[in-house]
């Protein structure tokens, strides 16, 4: 893969390619809060690989993609759907689910704690979970 701007080039393209898939698999639902109606993007899950895959892409709206990449600006009632979201059957979702809950706990959400307590995940989607770290 190239670098610089032909590899950023390069990526995007390869994401957007999954856009099909993801909407399939998300019923053009954000996979995060579940709204629907409203545009969705695909959002690849940190640590990124050297070519992206589907199944490292959750398919997500503009205010959960705002939030995830502005820590600060998190607004925690927001992410109540994280109690369903953590739950999904999809790895990628459960994993940034995990990383989401993570962050409300460090801003003193007892509910998050208490979800985050009771949750169970696969040991490699909670190694996926904690890589971005």
């Amino acid at each position: 893969m190239s670098t610089g701007f032909q590899g950023k080039f390069h990526r995007q393209n390869m994401l957007s390619r999954f856009a099909k898939d993801l909407v399939r698999r998300s019923r053009s639902h954000c996979e995060l809060c579940e709204k629907n109606g409203v545009k969705l993007d695909v959002y690849e899950l940190p640590p990124l690989e050297k070519e992206p895959f589907v199944d490292g892409c959750i398919f997500i709206c503009d205010d959960c993609r705002k939030q995830i990449i502005e820590p600060k600006k998190m607004i925690p009632s927001d992410w109540r759907c994280l109690n369903n979201a953590l739950y999904s059957e999809v790895p990628a979702v459960q994993a940034m689910s995990f990383r989401l809950l993570r962050r409300l706990v460090k801003k003193d959400e007892r509910w998050a704690e208490e979800l985050l307590e009771n949750a169970y995940l696969d040991p490699e989607v909670e190694e996926w979970a904690n890589a971005a770290e």
